[in-house]
């Protein structure tokens, strides 16, 4: 994630103007999931890996937490979460998650929204959450399906007309950078398959407790033009695990 687009003026413009940044977790497409999957934040520490505009954060210390730490690389993404959801109980550090690392036993909970794929190592990552989680502890994430990321160009293959015929996976196997286009500008996302999310997470002794690829809501199924689409491919990957 040292790639940092976020703090390009027109980029973050763009970003900041998505539902999921501006009206928060509920307009996120995946919240609905993620949501059931979180742990219990009742007198938990909490370390959130690319917090963003800090929603997570936000809502961890609403449930119950008594010290919550997000980090992320954007100085632009920070102060706009200092601004929005600031708190007593909330540390917002400018941080590569690359570089992030905390002493045994620093945190309960360990959260992640949508970073991973910009990462080139999983495994590292899990290392270190590893090693700052108490035994019990929750590591639950989100990221970029591998069926999504797996092409590169992440766009629909259409006809003549512009109907979307299907969405292409190709060199599913051949993890690594790939070039796609997002916000109007060039991003560089790490495909990973499903199995090195699943062996990573148990090579580094956690337990996975659940693995979801979430559907759209049924309210935005109905409302928001195209969403049925999305039913067509999964965009997202949820994987809940503990440390054993």
């Amino acid at each position: 994630m040292k790639e940092n687009k976020y703090d390009n003026e027109s980029f973050f413009k763009q970003y900041g103007q998505m539902p999921r940044s501006v009206i928060g977790l509920k307009g996120a497409g995946e919240w609905h999931e993620l949501q059931k999957m979180l742990p219990d934040f009742q007198d938990k520490r909490v370390l959130d890996l690319g917090c963003g505009f800090g929603w997570h954060c936000r809502y961890a210390v609403e449930q119950g937490a008594i010290r919550v730490v997000g980090i992320d690389l954007s100085e632009k993404m920070l102060n706009k979460a200092k601004e929005i959801n600031a708190s007593p109980l909330i540390e917002y550090t400018c941080m590569a998650i690359e570089d992030f690392s905390y002493k045994p036993n620093s945190f309960d909970e360990v959260i992640s929204s949508l970073a991973f794929h910009y990462l080139e190592s999983f495994d590292k990552v899990c290392s270190k959450v590893h090693q700052c989680l108490t035994v019990g502890g929750s590591f639950v994430f989100s990221v970029e399906h591998p069926i999504f990321t797996a092409q590169g160009n992440q766009d629909w293959h259409l006809d003549k007309q512009g109907k979307r015929l299907h969405w292409p996976v190709d060199n599913y196997f051949s993890q690594g950078s790939r070039a796609t286009s997002f916000l109007g500008e060039r991003v560089i996302k790490y495909h990973k398959t499903l199995t090195t999310y699943i062996n990573d997470l148990i090579r580094n002794g956690f337990e996975i407790t659940a693995i979801v690829e979430p559907e759209p809501e049924k309210m935005m199924l109905e409302k928001v033009s195209g969403m049925q689409d999305e039913l067509r491919r999964p965009m997202f990957l949820i994987i809940s695990a503990v440390k054993k």
